[in-house]
């Protein structure tokens, strides 16, 4: 009996620690989305010459790494979904800026 009481605990254990590193994986998306928004804003202001391209890219995987994952609990779906809409709607918005621009888009 101690056991399966043994094996019950560590299966426990286990899932916390595997949200806790989930939770950690979204707080990590929300900065890089905010760092993203700032670099394309110092870009579209003059300050660099080229556009953050392969920071979009990475962060592009990163989201389809997260959403890849089915252990996601319903609060941590919600907020994916919430930071998934944000970049989308800045990644749209950077896309017209760019066009207007002249920029080519990749």
């Amino acid at each position: 009996m101690a056991m399966i009481g043994n094996k019950l605990y560590r299966n426990i254990q286990s899932k916390q620690e595997e949200a806790l590193e989930i939770d950690a994986q979204l707080n990590r998306l929300e900065d890089d989305i905010r760092k993203l928004k700032i670099d394309f804003d110092i870009y579209f202001n003059g300050a660099t010459k080229r556009p953050p391209l392969e920071a979009r890219a990475r962060l592009d995987s990163m989201i389809k790494r997260i959403s890849d994952n089915r252990n996601l609990t319903y609060a941590q779906r919600y907020f994916f979904n919430a930071l998934v809409s944000r970049f989308t709607s800045y990644r749209e918005l950077w896309r017209r800026s760019l066009k207007a621009k002249g920029e080519e888009l990749v």
